[in-house]
Formats: structure tokens, C-alpha cells, sequence
């Protein structure tokens, strides 16, 4: 294991910024994470702080943040010095804070410098095991018949969970109830409980019961059918064309942070995920190992922003 670790550190070494001089790190780097701890997003930083803190030779610690999907987080981090020593692992629900709420104390884009996309993953659409839903179209047809009848739970107002469903409910054309929750665990609880007939949620929140027979999963968000599940149709191939959502997860630093710093971060990410064991507990996870360049990160988030942003004028969905 060290001497894959030394033989990929090797390749990426001619690509490392001159920044061994100034000495960067010299004391522990934070990350923060603006939701539950426990959750998708804190189980991602702390095992990309964990693997990357060996080739910075410093701690990479992660605080949780939660609360207003993201954005508690999110501020905390705009404010800081950009020194490189306080960063933020950003989802998709960063983008779609951006479109969603009025005011944030940061600038979605212009606040931040981005370092590097690590993963991308689906969301599934799950019911209880007895739910008399047997497919989406299924429920798709009931929500026609009878508007606003068929709700559905997220982990809270502006997750991107939610714009999931708002852009299922549009694409779709039926109306369909949100009911936000404060974290995809109470939501799965509803509809375990029998108080909800549907739930949108990440694999990691609900690959358990699925595992135990108490939900099942109608489909999944993404445009091609999801690796783990491979028997699972999309939302797409159920006759709701066009329908894609995923999400993502990254790393961020106050703008201004200098780009010696961001390279060598970025360097520490890519050869992190290189490292196979991170690979496949992300790949457990539901999700796909991916670095990016800086600038790609950016092109990412200014478009999905651009995306939500367009779905919430369209829909009239309420700015919070």
C-alpha cells in the first residue's frame, strides 16, 4: 500500500506547485461540511481528509456545519483567510442554494475558489416494501389523477433532493407534494412508517433497508442506470424523457486562497483518489471517483446553477 501511495505521489510530483518553500501545511487543515454528521457529505470529507492528510502530513480535520442545506457551511468558509487552512466539501446542493434562497451571506461562485470534484453519485426513488407503487409510472399515474395527492420527502428545502422532485413533477407534468425533512434519516423513517408513500434520498441512506426488504427503489436519477443496481430502470427509461439528476461532491476554498495552495490541493485529491480502497468505498457509496481541474469544477457549478435557476423562475417554486 505505501509504495503504490509513493509510485502515485511519484507521477503527480512533476505537476506539484513550488510550493514545498513556503511551507504549506504547516498546521491542520479544517473542512467544513454543512449537513447531518453521519450523512453522505460528512462521510465524504472525513475519508478524503483522512487519505489526504498523508501526503500533507497534517491533519485534515472535518466540522459539520448543518443547517438551510449547506449554507451555514458554505458562509463560514467564504469568510475565512484564504490561506488554505479552512475549505469546504460542497454537494450539488450548493448550486442549488444559489438558485433557490434570496439572500446568502457568500456568493455561490465568485466567493470561492474551486479545488476539485471527488464524487459523483444518483439518487434513488424509494417506497415501502408493501407500497401499492410498484413502478414510477405507477405513481406518476396517480399523481396525475389526482393533483397534489402523491407526496414526496427530501432532506429539507433546497437540497438538491429537492429540485430532484420539482424537476421530476414538471418534467413529468403532474403535481406532487413536498414535504422537506431535516436530513434524509427522518425522511426514510416517514415513508418505513407508512406517513409518506415516497422518498427521493442518496444510495447511502437507504441501502440498508433495501438490503433488509423494508423499501424499494422505483428508480434512479441518473441518465444511465446505476453500476450497484443495474436491474433498476432510470426515471428516464420510464417514459419521463429527458430526466437526469446527480450530484457531486468537492472541494472549496475562499476566494483569493493562492493558487500554489489550490494546485497543491488538488494534487493531494487526485493522487487521494487514486488510492483503491477510497475508490471503493465511494464506489459503496453510490458514487464514481472523479477529479477535475479547478476550472472544470467552476464550469460545473455555473452551469447546474444556471440549470436550478432557470427550473425555480419555471416552476415558481418560492424563493426561501
Amino acid at each position: 500500500m505505501q509504495r503504490r501511495r509513493f509510485m502515485g505521489w511519484a507521477a503527480l510530483a512533476t505537476a506539484m506547485p513550488p510550493v514545498w518553500a513556503q511551507g504549506y501545511p504547516e498546521r491542520p487543515i479544517k473542512i467544513y461540511q454543512g449537513f447531518a454528521p453521519g450523512g453522505n457529505a460528512d462521510t465524504i470529507a472525513r475519508l478524503m481528509g483522512a487519505e489526504m492528510g498523508k501526503g500533507l502530513n497534517q491533519p485534515v480535520v472535518v466540522e459539520a456545519q448543518a443547517g438551510a442545506g449547506g449554507n451555514i457551511a458554505a458562509g463560514t468558509v467564504a469568510r475565512a483567510k484564504p490561506d488554505g487552512y479552512t475549505l469546504l466539501l460542497a454537494t450539488g446542493g450548493h448550486a442549488v442554494a444559489g438558485a433557490l434562497y434570496q439572500k446568502l451571506a457568500y456568493r455561490s461562485v465568485a466567493d470561492f475558489e474551486m479545488i476539485s470534484t471527488i464524487t459523483f453519485f444518483p439518487f434513488l426513488l424509494v417506497v415501502q416494501a408493501d407500497s401499492k407503487y410498484r413502478t414510477l409510472n405507477q405513481l406518476l399515474a396517480d399523481a396525475q389523477a389526482r393533483p397534489g395527492s402523491v407526496s414526496y420527502g427530501t432532506a429539507g428545502v433546497g437540497s438538491t433532493h429537492h429540485l430532484a422532485g420539482e424537476l421530476l413533477a414538471r418534467t413529468a407534468k403532474v403535481e406532487m407534494q413536498h414535504v422537506p425533512y431535516r436530513g434524509d434519516a427522518a425522511s426514510i423513517t416517514a415513508v418505513l412508517a407508512g406517513e409518506l408513500p415516497m422518498a427521493i434520498a442518496p444510495p447511502t441512506a437507504v441501502m440498508s433497508h433495501l438490503k433488509a426488504g423494508k423499501l424499494r427503489a422505483l428508480a434512479v436519477t441518473s441518465a444511465q442506470r446505476w453500476a450497484l443496481m443495474p436491474d433498476l430502470p432510470t426515471v428516464a427509461e420510464q417514459g419521463v424523457a429527458g430526466y437526469e439528476v446527480s450530484s457531486w461532491a468537492g472541494l472549496m476554498a475562499p476566494a483569493g486562497t493562492p493558487r500554489p495552495v489550490i494546485e497543491r490541493l488538488n494534487a493531494e485529491v487526485r493522487l487521494a483518489l487514486q488510492q483503491a480502497p477510497l475508490r471503493a468505498r465511494l464506489a459503496d457509496m453510490g458514487g464514481e471517483a472523479r477529479a477535475s481541474s479547478p476550472e472544470d469544477m467552476k464550469t460545473l457549478l455555473t452551469t447546474e446553477l444556471q440549470r436550478w435557476t432557470q427550473l425555480v423562475a419555471e416552476a415558481n417554486i418560492p424563493k426561501q
